[in-house]
């Protein structure tokens, strides 16, 4: 479940409630009962002659966490810090959530359970343990009611949680990701993180699987799995980066770390 408060550098979906001159403030829909102020400064790059010129009462907006002062209760927010892959990100995410929490609710229903009871029984193990409700429905209709009783739930919820997610959830190929990072205080180190990451690349067994290793900055590189299932796409992306980390460890000052995001 989520915290109480947003941390510094997160980045936000809220809506504007109210708009004065000097700022705007934003009900954030990620933390219930909590306000963010945007600062006419951090609206937009350039100059702004009227701030109701780029934000309005009522409309939906994404925004980067830039302090938050938990004893005064104030988070102060910035939009034009975020770009447009995290907005189109944050949108995408919020969008899973609602139509899972939808689901949940359906779920809950037919034990005639609320939404609050639902989230507080199940939805927060399935949230703790996948990191996204969404994806815990999608890796149900994959591998069956069967994963539920594993995490302690009961049959009850487990057969409701299947028969609506089989229901509602139609599968697609899914992408899982995350951030490599690789170093090593050989001279040839450019070159043996070259080696490295060709390494991961050919550790894939799967043929219907595919990997991609970006760049992001030094050290670290992003591992994308685009798979037709969660399970052969977490085993993948988990061989990809211990085939890297492995190889790296074998120089001098060779050290890697994987962790794993959920977008």
């Amino acid at each position: 479940m989520r915290k109480d408060f947003p941390e510094e550098g997160e980045i936000v979906i809220g809506t504007v409630i109210d708009v004065k001159p000097f700022g705007a403030f934003v009900e954030l829909l990620d933390y219930p009962k909590k306000e963010g102020m945007i600062h006419i400064s951090e609206v937009s790059s350039g100059w702004i002659k009227s701030i109701r010129d780029y934000v309005k009462k009522g409309q939906r907006v994404v925004a980067k966490v830039m302090r938050v002062n938990k004893r005064k209760g104030q988070i102060d927010l910035s939009l034009k810090r975020v770009t447009d892959q995290q907005k189109k990100a944050k949108i995408q995410e919020w969008k899973r959530f609602q139509r899972a929490e939808k689901l949940l609710q359906f779920a809950g229903e037919k034990l005639g359970k609320s939404l609050e009871e639902s989230m507080k029984e199940v939805g927060s193990i399935l949230e703790e343990e996948f990191g996204e409700l969404y994806e815990s429905l999608e890796y149900i209709v994959i591998e069956g009611k069967e994963v539920l009783y594993e995490l302690g739930i009961s049959e009850e919820w487990a057969n409701a949680l299947y028969e609506v997610a089989k229901e509602n959830i139609e599968l697609t190929n899914v992408k899982v990701d995350g951030v490599l990072t690789l170093t090593t205080t050989e001279p040839s180190g450019i070159k043996i993180i070259k080696n490295a990451l060709r390494r991961a690349l050919k550790s894939n067994p799967y043929e219907d699987v595919t990997v991609d290793i970006r760049y992001i900055g030094a050290p670290k590189y992003r591992i994308e799995i685009i798979s037709p299932d969660y399970k052969s796409g977490e085993e993948v992306l988990k061989t990809v980066a211990n085939a890297a980390i492995d190889y790296i460890k074998k120089y001098k000052g060779g050290k890697g770390s994987f962790v794993r995001e959920y977008n």
